[in-house]
């Protein structure tokens, strides 16, 4: 049974939480990849930052729906998301842009779980860890690499 660890690129691409967006642009397109773990000094799985995060900046600021009724103005959805919204569209850190707490997997996961989590969930890029650090990253080219003998 082939597994994450067998798959996996060791030789990780990382950037920071502190890491400007700008900066992080140019390792994703000079390397050609996806996303990008986000780790911290000690090298601990924080997020992580992926193409569309970063085209989310690009879009229409969305206008949450309201309601009027005599003159008072009641919100149809949360504030909260609205601002968290905001906050992602203006992001100048990688921290602000990042997807917080990612779905990892450890180095023993089967490549079936994987390409499940891929399929089901829409993700790109999943990263591996072990003991709270990051040891390896799997994107789709990957998984597809396997099908060839």
């Amino acid at each position: 049974m082939i597994k994450a660890s067998d798959i996996m690129e060791k030789d990780i691409i990382s950037v920071q939480p502190g890491t400007e967006i700008a900066k992080a642009v140019e390792i994703l397109l000079n390397h050609h990849i996806n996303g990008v773990p986000v780790v911290d000094e000690t090298g601990a799985l924080k997020g992580i930052l992926c193409q569309s995060d970063l085209i989310f900046q690009h879009r229409k600021i969305p206008v949450p729906p309201i309601f009027i009724l005599l003159d008072g103005i009641i919100p149809l959805s949360s504030s909260k998301k609205f601002n968290a919204e905001l906050k992602k569209m203006a992001a100048v850190k990688v921290e602000d842009a990042m997807v917080k707490d990612p779905v990892s997997v450890g180095p023993e996961a089967p490549i079936s779980e994987i390409a499940s989590l891929m399929v089901e969930k829409h993700f790109h890029t999943i990263p591996v860890v072990e003991a709270g650090k990051l040891v390896g990253i799997i994107g789709k080219e990957d998984i597809l690499k396997v099908l060839i003998p």
